[in-house]
């Protein structure tokens, strides 16, 4: 009996911290998308300051995919490699996730503001503004599949 309860209280602890690392990572997302918009607006063109608000906003896709594949699979993604992975599993498995095209999503995303953008030094103001947008709306349809997700 008592092996029982101990697993009980396990289990809801992983349930629990489970939630709490979603809800958790959803936050930055949101709260590194908007320090990528505040620091955006705020460079005037300035392109250290644009290259971290492209790295900011690549941060908040990082933490919207962690919440998403731990939502889906129960692990928690130490590279982007292991991400790519994991969104092309939980793309075979579930159709929704799929027609999003999340993995070609968070590469295109990783490919602009992680590896042009920051990395490389290509600063064009029209493109960052756009990848903003297309980080919003990858934010919001993560959070829709993890509201579907948990009901």
């Amino acid at each position: 009996m008592e092996r029982v309860y101990i697993f009980f209280i396990w289990l809801v602890f992983i349930i629990l911290v489970g939630e709490d690392f979603v809800e958790a990572r959803l936050g930055d997302a949101w709260s590194f998308l908007e320090a990528a918009r505040k620091e955006f607006l705020e460079s005037r063109g300035d392109p250290v300051r644009v290259r971290d608000a492209a790295e900011k906003a690549w941060n908040a896709v990082v933490q919207a995919t962690d919440a998403l594949i731990y939502a889906f699979t129960g692990s928690r993604p130490l590279s982007h490699y292991e991400r790519r992975v994991a969104l092309r599993e939980i793309e075979r498995r579930f159709e929704g996730v799929k027609r999003l095209g999340l993995r070609d999503r968070y590469m295109a995303r990783y490919k602009v503001l992680h590896g042009e953008t920051f990395y490389e030094g290509v600063v064009d103001l029209g493109e960052v503004e756009v990848e903003l947008e297309k980080v919003e709306e990858y934010l919001k349809d993560v959070e829709l599949l993890l509201k579907g997700a948990r009901t």
